[in-house]
């Protein structure tokens, strides 16, 4: 069952929290070890006390954030979204930024009210009471993260590899896929440092695409007036909307945050600076970068790449080798997808060792101390996602599952406005929930039989896995 931990106590709650009774974070999801900073409200009191060391600063916060936002997505998405608006790829960005600040305004003031390791299932623990549905939250965000290292991996074997080795795109994911597990049972020691290192890199390939460009227009090249066409016979509303539920994939990353609340310093300071800067400066960057690539390249040349971003810093002659964008690109896609099947691995192992799922998935390697049957099962499930649909069809799939867990912390945020704490947080008008919980319903209309069906065959393998461990507990009771 899943339950919120008494003040000064830490567990794991719904599976998804990392280190247990003060330990290391060394073997901790690598997603799940962030770091804070920024903020909008001054602390007078204390936050309840942990057992966790507070060791995340601001700026670190700020970065690991950043990273997580910048991530894999818009180097793979670029030409997925031209192929829905044309050169205006600005616009879907830009809407997918608004929709995405106002679930980051919930997850801010439940992170800074209740500063405890376990994000979105603590939240509706806390509001709904109910078990059940705490499972549902959980279980989404972990199958948001296996189909999503299925899209990465899908984005990792295409163009970008395909600089330095041709071969065929599925295997290819599929044996990416595979390496990952192996790095995963070996153990690996995320740290902050290292998820800087990361974001560095990251941005670096997105600035020098937005430098080059800027360099070629201001020479004469290009044509910046693309950035306002529409493919022919299209309306501009019903095609932003729709580019709109693939832009939004680009922007979530930041609920994983809301997992090391314990280990920030000064949360109710920190933590809303944090997340608003990080996605008000991953908003800034997309824009730049929609702007870029509709300038460098027709959106017909954009729509169906698979290396989008290289094609762009191509079409602009700087000179730079396609093996050096590739290679970050690569860095970038290759780094999501072992965090992120880190995460949904630690994911599995928490919600077995919770109860939630059969005991099998929390064995470990004894000398590693890594779980290898859940690291084995979550692969299993992205490899097989990747037969399933491209990138596309696997982003919105992520976003969908999401979607109803940012619509569980939304409806959070309201039915806890009237539990009190002892000490001051950050407080969203109230306004900006109902928003939220309205642009997750309107994503929600946009989403394809194909999508749902995904998602449900998804959610059906979590409830039968819950009902089988509820029926063994059921038997060893009586």
């Amino acid at each position: 069952m899943l339950c919120i931990p008494p003040e000064g106590e830490h567990r794991t709650v719904g599976g998804i929290s990392c280190a247990l009774n003060g330990a290391s974070t060394d073997n901790c999801p690598a997603g799940l070890v962030v770091p804070p900073r920024l903020a909008l409200m001054a602390t007078t009191e204390q936050v309840p006390d942990t057992r966790l060391k507070r060791g995340i600063s601001g700026p670190l916060l700020y970065l690991f954030i950043l990273g997580d936002v910048l991530g894999a997505g818009v180097y793979a998405l670029v030409g997925v979204i031209s192929a829905e608006v044309g050169g205006a790829i600005w616009m879907p960005l830009m809407v997918a930024l608004a929709l995405a600040l106002l679930t980051a305004g919930s997850y801010a003031e439940l992170v800074t009210k209740y500063p405890k390791a376990g994000g979105a299932a603590v939240f509706a623990d806390r509001a709904f009471r109910k078990p059940f549905i705490s499972f549902l939250v959980g279980f989404c965000m972990l199958a948001a993260g296996v189909t999503s290292a299925a899209g990465l991996a899908q984005a990792f074997a295409g163009g970008y590899l395909t600089t330095f080795i041709d071969v065929p795109a599925v295997p290819a994911a599929l044996v990416f896929l595979a390496l990952l597990a192996v790095l995963n049972m070996r153990g690996i020691k995320e740290s902050v440092r290292s998820n800087v290192v990361m974001t560095v890199i990251e941005v670096s390939g997105l600035v020098l695409v937005i430098v080059v460009v800027g360099i070629f227009v201001a020479g004469g090249n290009g044509d910046i007036s693309r950035v306002n066409e529409f493919p022919p016979g299209v309306s501009a509303a019903s095609a932003v909307l729709a580019a709109s539920l693939i832009a939004y994939y680009s922007f979530v990353g930041f609920e994983v945050s809301a997992n090391v609340a314990e280990e920030v310093r000064d949360v109710s300071r920190v933590y809303p600076k944090a997340i608003f800067g990080a996605l008000l400066t991953a908003g800034v960057v997309y824009l730049l970068i929609g702007l870029a690539a509709s300038a460098a390249l027709a959106p017909d040349q954009l729509a169906g790449s698979s290396s989008p971003l290289l094609d762009v810093v191509a079409a602009t002659g700087a000179g730079i080798p396609d093996w050096l964008f590739s290679l970050v690109a690569l860095i970038a896609v290759a780094n999501g997808a072992l965090l992120t099947m880190i995460m949904s691995s630690r994911l599995t192992y928490g919600m077995a060792e919770q109860g939630l799922f059969p005991s099998v998935f929390d064995r470990v390697l004894p000398q590693r101390r890594t779980p290898w049957v859940a690291i084995v099962a979550t692969t299993l499930v992205a490899m097989a996602l990747t037969l399933t649909g491209g990138l596309e069809s696997l982003s919105q799939t992520v976003v969908l599952l999401l979607l109803f867990v940012f619509l569980s912390t939304n409806i959070a945020v309201i039915v806890l406005r009237k539990d009190e704490v002892q000490h001051q947080h950050f407080r969203i008008p109230v306004v900006f929930p109902y928003l939220a919980i309205a642009s997750c319903l309107l994503l929600l209309t946009q989403q394809t039989g194909e999508i749902w069906l995904r998602a449900g065959i998804l959610l059906a393998l979590g409830l039968a896995l819950y009902g089988v461990q509820r029926f063994v507990r059921g038997r060893a009771v009586h």
